[in-house]
């Protein structure tokens, strides 16, 4: 056998393949998209939490005879605010914490609402003057996502 016959490949099949990979890659990584992942992460996170602080709204009044929390007006109030501070009348009772917005509320769902201070959730919540529905929403949904629930 001949010394000057060598196996292994040269420098432009290398780049070729190379090439190629870094094109497989790029096409995977535009089909996965990690960042509108975490935004529909995010989104369905919202959506359960307003779902959830909605249904236990719904069971403080079944138990109350009709009556709302304190704090929830016909207007417009972020839940947590000083005005629309519903955790003591739903947490442990109805939630075992009320949860918070994954990127604006104010840290970990809150569990102690006598020691908490000031805190936000960063959902909205409101009743109707005409028909005492309530209306809980997250403002701050990604994508252009509207989250909105009413009962």
């Amino acid at each position: 056998m001949p010394k000057f016959l060598r196996k292994g490949f040269t420098l432009i099949e290398l780049l070729v393949v190379i090439g190629v990979l870094a094109i497989l890659l790029t096409i995977v990584l535009i089909a996965i998209n990690p960042a509108r992942q975490f935004s529909q992460s995010n989104n369905t996170k919202r959506a359960s939490d307003v779902n959830a602080i909605l249904n236990a709204v719904d069971q403080f009044a079944a138990d109350n005879k009709g009556k709302l929390p304190t704090g929830i007006t016909t207007t417009s109030q972020v839940i947590g605010s000083a005005a629309a501070d519903i955790c003591a009348d739903l947490v442990t009772d109805y939630l075992a914490a009320l949860p918070v917005d994954p990127l604006t509320g104010t840290g970990a769902a809150v569990t102690d609402c006598a020691g908490v201070g000031g805190y936000t959730t960063g959902y909205f919540i409101i009743k109707s003057a005409t028909n005492n529905r309530v209306t809980v929403s997250a403002p701050d949904a990604e994508l252009n996502q509207v989250i909105s629930i009413t009962r």
